[in-house]
């Protein structure tokens, strides 16, 4: 069963298309990560599967229920943590989750029973009862994060739920988005890359409101990019020896006695003894890996944060 279905998905605001008839299946269980730069859509795609927004066309179901006909049934299932940090400044943490909890149907015990588990996971136990106004916000984003899952949702939005930590927070909660993965179904927003990465099943890449790319990570670097490159460290490189590399391969890049080569298919063997052959000294010499931001910047043009 897919636990989130969207069907020619699309919301308009006085004739500017935010999001332009999305087609996404995302199965049970599954961490899924939607990846975008500024503006592309991830942010009202989200609040549109929450019910926060009716679409302008389309639909979407969460577990089978319609978001359009069926939004309180939805919203039973879900658990959201919105790019917007939204807590009550003058509670405590107790009492920001306990407040969630109880719109949830949660009984008393249920709640405390969850607070205590969640705040020890994320680290706010020692300041749990003091007012959040008082907080960094990072302290508040893990908080957010902490009353997304106080009513254990079966299906569990994170809009850019990293967002302002430190290191070490952030990968605190990864690990605990890691250890809850397979048993909750995860639709995740961010702008780290590693974080896309690190944790997700597979991942869509939306722009302009499109999604313009979809797959496992291995799948996008391995089937999108275009060029792969390889690095090379020498000494007594002529103009000459750069010259025929640059007929042979689509892009070469030199910084002092580094080399960089771009192509789609490189030989490593046949570079590496090219240059021996022309009297290159070759200190050392790798094929890179491609990266996720790599097929990012090539299918979108923009950096994550334009």
């Amino acid at each position: 069963m897919n636990a989130v279905q969207t069907f020619k998905l699309t919301k308009e605001f006085d004739g500017l298309v935010a999001v332009n008839g999305i087609d996404l299946e995302i199965k049970k269980g599954e961490l899924f990560s939607l990846l975008g730069p500024n503006g592309a859509g991830k942010t009202t795609t989200i609040r549109m599967l929450c019910c926060l927004l009716k679409p302008t066309r389309g639909t979407a179901s969460i577990l089978g229920y319609d978001i359009a006909k069926e939004p309180f049934k939805v919203k039973k299932l879900i658990g959201v943590s919105p790019q917007e940090t939204v807590l009550s400044e003058r509670l405590n943490c107790w009492e920001n989750l306990a407040l969630i909890g109880k719109v949830h149907g949660l009984s008393s015990n249920e709640v405390k029973g969850r607070s205590k588990e969640l705040l020890e996971t994320m680290g706010l136990m020692e300041r749990s009862k003091d007012q959040v106004r008082k907080f960094s916000g990072g302290m508040k984003r893990r908080l957010s994060i902490a009353m997304a899952l106080v009513s254990d949702p079966e299906v569990l939005f994170l809009d850019e739920p990293t967002l302002g930590l430190d290191p070490q927070s952030r990968r605190a909660i990864w690990e605990y988005i890691a250890e809850i993965k397979g048993k909750k179904t995860i639709l995740l927003t961010t702008h780290y890359m590693e974080e896309a990465d690190f944790l997700s099943e597979r991942i869509g890449i939306i722009d302009e409101g499109r999604v313009v790319a979809l797959g496992t990570s291995q799948e996008l670097k391995t089937n999108l990019l275009e060029m792969r490159s390889m690095v090379v460290s020498t000494e007594n490189l002529t103009a000459e020896v750069i010259a025929d590399l640059q007929g042979k391969y689509s892009r070469l890049e030199k910084v002092k006695e580094k080399l960089r080569i771009f192509h789609k298919d490189l030989d490593f063997k046949e570079i590496v003894d090219y240059l021996h052959s022309r009297g290159v000294t070759v200190y050392s010499a790798a094929l890179e890996q491609p990266t996720l931001e790599d097929v990012f910047i090539q299918i979108t043009g923009k950096k994550l944060r334009d």
